[in-house]
């Protein structure tokens, strides 16, 4: 007799490249558990409702979320864990007895790969690029595990950037900078970047596929990243984007955004499976599958 599996997913738009059923599915296999991890592309976010009530109705145990809707589900939820609402950003669901649970584990997932430079950043300055849930979820985890002095915050909309701090915590830490202050050379601008310990993309800018998959959000050659600066992309294919290359380059500190994307999924799978992740295992097969992309 075969035992019906439970299925779980990615919530997103155009997210055909993820490596999160990767990483769930083998960790899935290895323990022999009865799930099925796949990808949800949703088009638009008036259809997220729609969409997260009838995965209640049809018994789907669970999503992560990504691009473009990790604040979109906020609403259609019926709780949320205490991260999640420090932040009013989700990205792994937990669907039980057809109510709806919203936890962010992109916190601690972003925060773990950085703990080994955590004396070096304590007390200093970092730079963020982009205003999504992502970016939320960096920012709050440089409050909670860093004692950040100061977050500069790089955004194309500083108004929309301003909508999106009001209700988190970390607010007042945060300062907004236009983002075409810095490319277009402004002094200040950039001094305060040169400023920053560590510099981290929280954009799809340089994503393998995308129109903009050979640019740097920190433009390359541009004389704005510095030996002794943590470069951090969230990005994680290719694993060397263009702005990790950069950052190399000048003798940075670089992390790539696969220990992000291993980190928040670890977190996701004990949530949904009571099961901790065998990352010893899954890890390599992981890294072994994105290296044979290049």
């Amino acid at each position: 007799m075969t035992t019906a599996k439970k299925i779980l997913g990615l919530l997103g738009r155009g997210i055909g490249y993820s490596y999160s059923p990767l990483i769930h599915n083998t960790a899935l296999e290895i323990l022999r558990l009865p799930y099925y991890y796949t990808i949800f592309d949703v088009a638009d976010h008036d259809r997220i409702g729609v969409a997260l009530k009838g995965a209640a109705a049809l018994g789907i145990a669970g999503f992560n979320i990504t691009i473009p809707y990790k604040q979109t589900v906020v609403p259609f939820l019926d709780d949320l864990s205490g991260e999640a609402s420090s932040i009013q950003a989700v990205n792994t669901i937990v669907i039980r007895e057809g109510r709806l649970l919203g936890h962010n584990t992109d916190i601690e997932g972003f925060a773990s790969p950085l703990l080994q430079y955590g004396e070096t950043i304590s007390g200093s300055k970092a730079a963020i690029f982009g205003m999504g849930g992502a970016a939320l979820a960096a920012i709050e985890a440089f409050r909670r595990y860093f004692s950040i002095q100061e977050i500069l915050l790089f955004v194309r909309d500083a108004e929309k950037a301003l909508s999106m701090l009001q209700s988190s915590p970390s607010k007042d830490l945060v300062t907004i900078v236009p983002l075409d202050r810095l490319l277009s050379g402004d002094e200040t601008a950039v001094g305060t970047l040169d400023s920053c310990t560590a510099l981290v993309n929280a954009t799809p800018v340089g994503t393998k596929g995308r129109a903009d998959a050979s640019l740097s959000i920190v433009p390359a050659g541009a004389g704005l990243i510095r030996k002794g600066q943590i470069v951090y992309d969230m990005v994680y294919n290719p694993f060397e984007t263009p702005l990790l290359a950069a950052a190399k380059k000048v003798g940075a500190e670089t992390v790539p955004g696969i220990e992000m994307l291993i980190g928040q999924a670890a977190l996701s799978f004990e949530l949904w499976t009571g099961n901790a992740m065998p990352l010893d295992k899954v890890r390599p097969i992981v890294l072994k599958a994105l290296q044979e992309t290049i």
